[in-house]
């Protein structure tokens, strides 16, 4: 290479699923079919009334120019509302509520807008990685706080008290209910975090695109607590709950001078949403709660067989999680998870995703997607089924 790279790439690597899903279309190529249960991209479609949206706002002639960076009213209105009667808080849709093209794109904005070079950041292990490398590439410091199985994959509060104390925490990450684990968070675990962030003066930020998942009670935002809009942000996304992964659609919530500096940022790196695209936003976030329910009805037959084919692993898992994914823990003897899923990908077709991608704590663990229909996933099982076979004839 002649012109050498930003020092900053130095801090990242390629994100992990972008490496493993050329590997699966190398292997498709070769006649494999591989059936991907490693990604959380929903293959449900969206509401028809959510289509027919779309499809009725481009065909206007003045729909196609730059849009408002702040997107449209209308869209933010939906937000609110939708967060009224979901989460049962109140936003002003003119000031707090920001719409984004998907809330992965927030994740980088919020790093831009509130950290500088040696600011620390406190994230989740296990978590979603994008926390982390959003921290190197602004240069700030990434400081990993536990959690465990044994606590329910909930933050461990005399850790954090810990790391707060050391000073020179600015942002933390939080992001109930999690991923990959499906464990959902109390009012009075949030209402602790709340707590902490304003006895240390940092940002804290929810990650919650999964709260209409298969919930196990209530969808709960960090908005609802008490006092949270002094020091708390919170990410939203219909990419899991409205089936809209690749419509790229998200938003952030929060007080309005935060999310000011949001703009500050995001105005200087896109040119706004397509309008049709918010005109079918909104159509989606006025879904019924039938609609919702059919959604979910699918996913709990789907993992009901998803937890057969961990069972055929001989993983263990808890049956009451959040989300799109079940989290399970491999028998003891796995010695190497990702040689073992990878063994599963090249001989059997089968693709899984090793918990390592989203921290050390996820080491012993493998995360399965329900974004896989129930005849794929049937198909999945007789594969493993039948390479376990083979397996043990050549152990004898």
């Amino acid at each position: 290479m002649i012109i050498p790279i930003a020092e900053r790439l130095g801090q990242v690597q390629e994100y992990y699923f972008a490496k493993k899903l050329a590997a699966v279309s190398a292997l498709n190529a070769q006649g494999k079919q591989v059936i991907n249960l490693g990604i959380g991209s929903p293959d449900l479609p969206p509401s028809p009334a959510t289509i027919e949206a779309l499809t009725a706002s481009a065909a206007l002639p003045t729909g196609h120019g730059y849009q408002p960076y702040t997107a449209l009213p209308t869209l933010r209105r939906a937000i609110a509302d939708w967060y009224k009667d979901t989460f049962h808080v109140r936003l002003n849709p003119d000031t707090e509520v920001l719409p984004l093209t998907g809330s992965k794109e927030g994740i980088f904005h919020i790093s831009m807008a509130f950290l500088n070079p040696g600011d620390k950041v406190l994230i989740p292990n296990p978590g979603y990685p994008a926390y982390a490398a959003t921290a190197r590439l602004v240069g700030a410091e990434p400081i990993f706080y536990t959690l465990s199985e044994e606590n329910n994959w909930l933050p461990d509060c005399k850790q954090l008290e810990e790391l707060a104390g050391q000073g020179g925490v600015k942002l933390m990450w939080i992001n109930y209910p999690h991923m990959p684990t499906g464990a959902q968070a109390t009012a009075e675990t949030l209402q602790w975090l709340a707590d902490l962030a304003h006895r240390y003066k940092f940002l804290l930020v929810n990650d919650n695109p999964y709260s209409l998942v298969l919930p196990v009670a209530a969808p709960l935002s960090l908005l609802s607590i008490p006092n949270a809009d002094a020091c708390c942000l919170e990410l939203n996304s219909l990419s899991k709950s409205h089936n809209m992964a690749g419509w790229r659609v998200g938003a952030v919530l929060g007080r309005q001078d935060y999310l000011k500096a949001i703009l500050t940022v995001k105005s200087n790196l896109d040119s706004g949403m397509l309008q049709a695209v918010q005109h079918a936003a909104t159509e989606a976030l006025h879904n019924s709660n039938d609609w919702h329910l059919q959604r979910n009805a699918e996913y709990a037959r789907r993992k009901q067989l998803v937890y057969q084919l961990l069972d055929t692993l001989q993983c263990t898992y808890q049956p009451d999680a959040v989300g799109m994914f079940v989290w399970a823990k491999v028998p003891n003897h796995i010695q190497d998870v990702e040689v073992y899923l990878d063994e599963l990908l090249y001989e059997a077709g089968v693709f899984l995703t090793p918990g390592k991608v989203f921290g050390n704590q996820g080491e012993r663990f493998v995360r399965a997607s329900l974004c896989v229909p129930v005849p794929q996933i049937q198909e999945a099982i007789k594969r493993i089924k039948q390479h376990q076979l083979i397996t043990l004839h050549h152990e004898c």
